[in-house]
């Protein structure tokens, strides 16, 4: 028998918990898949099991609920959106933080990433539903809420912002549009004119925010 080369090496086995983590991993893909296939409704946690490779009990064992499957993914299209402002943000404050936040937004729609377009499904599909992922995306929503008032408070401060502006109606103004927008986005995404759209919205932020 030929020994296998001293200098070869051998390919490491994964973790437990790598594995974990890849199958997890598959089955929040597998269910994006599927709700933007079937919708929210349509969607079970047998199918996810089976398109993810697996058993068709496996995302029942790991999830337990098709709510938590569904919460597994809101956070997972979280996690993406934040780490797609923070890039965008860096170290900005205040007005500038506000028109860097609606640039983000514009590229991330306009790139259509397909876990924000599920987490929309769902978003939308939860409205009116006393649920747990009620309540996870209404915590994410107070996030983004609270990220706009900071940002209006801090412009203040620099005088960036008029000192009139209140802060709560402003992040409340802010996300009617950025809802607003996803919505006719969603509708007509090939007649939507999402540049315009958005370059109106950073002249009128301009007009409203700037002093005197």
């Amino acid at each position: 028998m030929t020994a296998r080369p001293s200098n070869t090496p051998a390919t490491r086995r994964r973790t437990q918990a790598e594995r974990t983590e890849e199958s997890t991993r598959r089955l929040i893909e597998a269910a994006i898949d599927l709700i933007l296939e079937r919708g929210c409704r349509g969607t079970t946690l047998k199918d996810v099991g089976e398109k993810a490779g697996y058993s068709r009990g496996l995302a029942n064992y790991r999830f337990g609920s098709k709510d938590s499957l569904f919460q597994e993914v809101v956070l997972y299209s979280r996690r993406q959106w934040r780490a797609e402002l923070e890039r965008e943000l860096g170290d900005k404050r205040g007005l500038d933080a506000i028109l860097a936040a609606t640039d983000a937004f514009q590229r991330y729609l306009a790139s259509a990433p397909r876990h924000y377009r599920a987490m929309i499904l769902l978003w939308y599909d939860a409205v009116g539903h006393p649920s747990s992922l009620n309540t996870r995306l209404s915590a994410h929503h107070n996030a983004q809420l609270r990220d706009v008032r900071r940002w209006v408070e801090q412009g203040i401060e620099d005088d960036t912002i008029d000192s009139s502006t209140d802060p709560s109606g402003f992040a409340a103004s802010f996300y009617s549009c950025m809802f607003g927008t996803v919505y006719q986005w969603q509708l007509q995404p090939d007649r939507f004119d999402l540049d315009g759209v958005f370059d109106n919205y950073k002249f009128l932020v301009l007009r409203a925010l700037k002093p005197g």
